[in-house]
């Protein structure tokens, strides 16, 4: 039986005093929270790109990191569990993405934080309202900006830099090492960065287009020359009408377009029909927040899941990877977050 989001809040908050849980937006703040002395930080995290980001700046220290949102999960419509209050509710730290992806869990965050924690929304800390792209999946009316700034690397940076400032003032016992990891980590994704550079310039700039069914790419187009011509799930996650995929349809053969790329999280026979019906190669692993392998493999990691998409991406319009290919996507310290699967 469904449980109302509302009434699981009041439950779980029910049975704390105000004195120790609090519901309140004064929590939500990259700046805000006390500094934690003498015990293990605690974090909580949303998406699993979220999650890797955090473990590689955190890393070699005490701090426990527990992601809330399964990996190759929706993480628009996710319904959190009641358990997942208890990694809350004992959270210094939740890290989100903002830019209202993850509301429901956001909304038990808030029914179970306790007075001396706070919210960090990293897209929304790091992104001005002018810079908001509404588009396909996420048009203005709807009030929700695209929100997946993570696959455009230099704002994965941002949210790094993000994480490591707040982990400095929160735990400043652990400072030198928050510091560390992150001019290393900040070296890797310069490399990723010039790899998808050196890779793009390889494709015909009129081949540079792209088809996607979840709308996940909007910021990386704008910073390296790519664009989004399109993309199949409509804002209220539907399949789209036999009129819009008959005007994809129209539009990928005047386009020519080269390539229509799909997602592992969200199998589309739509794709495979505008694929079909316009001779088009639709490739249909692109991954949007569910790294690779498993907890604990070596490509397991925020940059692994960067290079695989572009790889695939780069390959599919024509051009060559190999720039992308050779990069070293370990992570710089070991990731002992947990993974929810």
């Amino acid at each position: 039986m469904k449980i109302s989001r509302f009434v699981l809040g009041l439950a779980l908050v029910a049975g704390c005093s105000p004195a120790e849980k609090v519901s309140s937006s004064q929590n939500i703040g990259c700046e805000l929270g006390d500094v934690v002395n003498g015990r293990t930080l605690n974090i909580a995290t949303t998406v699993a790109p979220i999650t890797s980001i955090v473990a590689n700046i955190a890393g070699g220290t005490s701090t426990v990191i527990k992601g809330i949102v399964p990996e190759g999960t929706n993480s628009h419509t996710f319904e959190p569990k009641p358990s997942d209050a208890v990694s809350l509710e004992s959270a210094d730290i939740i890290f989100i993405n903002g830019l209202v992806l993850e509301e429901p869990t956001k909304d038990l965050a808030m029914a179970n934080l306790k007075e001396s924690a706070n919210v960090c929304e990293l897209g929304t800390e790091i992104l001005p309202v002018s810079e908001y792209i509404y588009d396909f999946s996420f048009p203005k009316e709807g009030g929700k900006p695209n929100p997946h700034l993570w696959t455009n690397p230099l704002m994965a940076k941002q949210y790094a830099q993000v994480v490591r400032d707040v982990l400095v003032r929160r735990d400043p016992s652990n400072a030198v090492i928050y510091e560390s990891n992150f001019s290393a980590f900040a070296i890797k994704i310069d490399a990723l960065d010039q790899a998808i550079t050196v890779a793009t310039a390889t494709i015909p700039e009129d081949q540079r287009k792209l088809l996607t069914y979840h709308d996940a790419y909007a910021y990386f187009a704008n910073n390296y020359g790519y664009t989004v011509i399109g993309a199949i799930q409509p804002s209220s996650f539907d399949e789209p009408t036999p009129k819009e995929i008959g005007g994809l349809i129209l539009q990928v053969k005047s386009q020519k377009v080269k390539a229509i790329f799909g997602s592992e999280v969200f199998p589309s026979t739509v794709l495979q029909q505008i694929g079909a019906e316009t001779g088009v190669r639709y490739v249909d692993v692109l991954r949007d927040d569910d790294l690779i392998g498993e907890p604990g493999d070596q490509e397991h990691s925020w940059l692994g899941l960067m290079r695989f998409n572009f790889v695939i991406i780069v390959e599919a319009l024509g051009g060559d990877a190999s720039a992308l290919k050779s990069l070293d996507v370990r992570d710089v310290v070991k990731d002992e977050a947990k993974y929810p699967q």
